[in-house]
């Protein structure tokens, strides 16, 4: 792709004129602006529209280091596993072992280079400043591990060698989840076939017919719980966003530590997603803290025109997506204060996940009743590159 084009402006009508806000050129002291203007906040959340651009991840980085450095915050929340932010907090704070090995377990988007750089300035704060760390939290409950697989065949090879084989049949192909997602590998036709939430249920089913430890028990149910609630196992992308979004606020309200939240702009938007969302819309974490702490709760979207992230070379945006206006703007990355805007939508948003297929690019996003209502201030990078993931 030519990094030096300028994306045409849209053809459904809608200009830069037409915006909330006029588009600024992001730099230094614009990064600085942005954290200013949130940093009243109890929480900020920081989403990213793809977790698969250094580019993208970088400006939340800067932004969160802002935060801590000059206005205090002293949390920052993931979507993973409790367990999993456990070991990374242990990290930051005791400084033994690798920021490598502490994503060892983390789920696969935040198994990159990237995020290890993140960890190691996390690291490197808190030795300088040990009676005010950073800490790690997760916004889910811990979850079953790919080791844990090991230990409950170990069990069962220990009561019932004979049945091992049958056990393996059920688990070897649904351990796979830990590396690569269900859904995903759904989207990238690598799936074996049968839903992993039916062969975790008939492997919980032979194990619980064995007097197998109580130890292996709990572990097989955890496997069971990790497939029955992944998005292949619900069936949905609407996940428990509200439970998500009280463990942030019981960890803030409980400690008094201001937080920042990492995740997708699908997750914290300050608003239901949809054209026309209703009370019966499934909400976001980031509505579900806006309903809570009100102006409290600051949103940040960080957004791309184009770029190749790795998995697939991705396009200039359909004219009627607002990262087409967006990537029509003189500065290459660009940002715009959404807080005093007057209502502005429906618009649709480029989101690019793990079953992103360019076949169906027009279909990659979600769409926002009111731009800002859902962020209170969006960033906009014009072009994007793969991150540098741990193999």
């Amino acid at each position: 792709m030519n990094a030096t084009s300028t994306p045409a402006s849209t053809s459904t009508g809608l200009g830069l004129a037409d915006l909330p806000s006029v588009p600024r050129a992001l730099d230094a002291a614009g990064l600085a602006e942005i954290a200013r203007a949130v940093a009243a906040a109890k929480v900020v959340g920081i989403g990213e529209s793809t977790r698969f651009a250094p580019e993208t991840f970088a400006l939340r980085d800067a932004l969160f280091h802002l935060l801590v450095q000059q206005y205090g915050f002293r949390v920052v929340a993931l979507q993973d596993s409790a367990d999993v932010a456990a070991i990374l907090d242990e990290y930051v704070v005791s400084s033994e072992g690798s920021a490598r090995g502490a994503l060892e377990t983390a789920w696969r988007p935040w198994r990159h280079q990237e995020m290890a750089t993140a960890l190691e300035w996390i690291r490197d704060f808190n030795r300088a400043h040990p009676a005010d760390p950073v800490r790690i939290i997760a916004v889910k409950p811990a979850q079953a591990k790919s080791a844990d697989y090991d230990v409950v065949s170990a069990a069962v090879r220990e009561v019932a060698p004979d049945r091992v084989d049958e056990l393996s049949a059920h688990l070897e192909p649904i351990r796979t989840a830990h590396t690569t997602d269900e859904h995903v590998q759904r989207a990238q036709g690598i799936h074996p076939g049968r839903l992993f939430r039916e062969h975790a249920d008939d492997a919980a089913a032979l194990v619980n017919s064995l007097p197998v430890s109580d130890q292996a028990l709990s572990l097989m149910r955890s496997i069971v719980d990790f497939h029955e609630n992944s998005v292949a196992g619900r069936g949905s992308f609407i996940g428990d966003d509200e439970r998500w979004a009280a463990t942030i606020i019981n960890h803030q309200t409980r400690t008094g530590e201001r937080v920042v939240y990492w995740d997708g702009i699908a997750h914290s938007a300050a608003t239901p997603l949809g054209s026309q969302p209703t009370d019966s819309t499934p909400p976001t974490v980031g509505s579900a803290l806006r309903r809570y702490y009100g102006s409290d709760y600051a949103s940040i979207a960080i957004g791309f025109h184009h770029g190749n992230v790795g998995i697939a070379d991705i396009p200039s945006p359909a004219p009627d997506f607002l990262d087409a206006v967006l990537g029509s703007a003189a500065p290459e990355t660009n940002w715009l204060d959404l807080r005093a805007a007057e209502p502005f939508g429906p618009v649709k948003m480029r989101v690019i996940s793990g079953i992103y297929n360019p076949a169906q690019d027009t279909a990659a996003y979600l769409t926002v009743a009111d731009l800002p209502a859902a962020f209170d201030i969006l960033i906009h990078v014009r072009e994007v590159s793969p991150l540098r993931w741990f193999q």
